[in-house]
């Protein structure tokens, strides 16, 4: 149910998030706060780009009057672009990619396609990217990690979002940690053994990035032990990658908003 605030002068934000098993919805008043009941819906399988944004019209209806929207999405992104997308390639979660489906992600430009549907302005960005615009503290190097379906991970210097790396298609163990660390193992091989090879993950990353601080989100982050994660991390909630959905249009400018091409309803 929306809420009445107060302070609600400014824009405001339909946050959705793009999840390998859900879509969560929610809408943020200009400072960050709440101001409507989050709803989710499942992600279908195959979830080709119509499918997609059909279930995402279907989750915005849900939502009170908005401004502009935030849409984070589990897959590399550039200039609203897809570049790649782990979790929908496949028919199914721990299905090989189908080759049909990465063939109609690649490139397509999510950004322009959701502005068109919403009659929004509205910015697209790695769900990890805007989870960590969320979270973050703006000093230093800082690396955000997500668990989820997949593992996703962002990277911020001094505030400032860095170029989108895949880094969890590093090699790790003969695979990947997109796959050694995402959910299909994590049920496959037990919550110990997952435990275990989510902290080797996590060193490795270190390695890689050398921050001053990591953040664990996702949906699988409450499934490690807080006090097993060492010095200089720090578990977050999942609903970061709403809250993200205000962070993200302060880090990253206003230089891509959709232009006139859409029209507000």
């Amino acid at each position: 149910m929306e809420q009445a605030y107060e302070n609600d002068t400014g824009p405001r934000t339909l946050a959705i998030d793009i999840g390998g098993s859900g879509l969560k919805a929610i809408v943020l008043a200009p400072d960050g706060e709440v101001v409507s009941d989050r709803t989710r819906r499942e992600t279908p399988y195959p979830c080709t780009p119509p499918v997609l944004l059909a279930e995402l019209s279907a989750l915005a209806v849900t939502q009170p009057a908005h401004d502009r929207v935030s849409v984070g999405f589990p897959g590399a992104i550039r200039n609203g672009r897809v570049r790649e997308v782990p979790a929908f390639s496949r028919r199914g979660p721990g299905l090989p990619p189908d080759p049909e489906l990465v063939a109609q992600w690649t490139g397509f430009d999510l950004q322009t396609a959701l502005a068109q549907r919403f009659g929004r302005p509205t910015r697209v960005a790695n769900d990890a990217d805007v989870q960590g615009c969320a979270v973050i503290s703006g000093h230093g190097m800082e690396l955000v990690v997500t668990l989820g379906t997949g593992i996703g991970c962002a990277v911020f210097y001094d505030g400032a979002l860095l170029p989108h790396m895949e880094l969890s298609h590093g090699t790790f163990g003969g695979t990947s940690i997109e796959v050694a660390c995402g959910d299909n193992e994590r049920q496959k091989i037990g919550k110990d053994a997952w435990r275990a090879r989510v902290l080797e993950a996590l060193d490795a990353f270190e390695a890689m990035v050398l921050p001053d601080h990591l953040y664990v989100g996702g949906g699988n982050a409450k499934k490690l032990d807080p006090d097993a994660l060492g010095p200089n991390r720090t578990l977050v909630p999942n609903i970061s990658g709403l809250l993200g959905g205000i962070a993200l249009w302060e880090r990253t400018g206003d230089g891509e908003r959709v232009p006139d091409a859409v029209s507000s309803a």
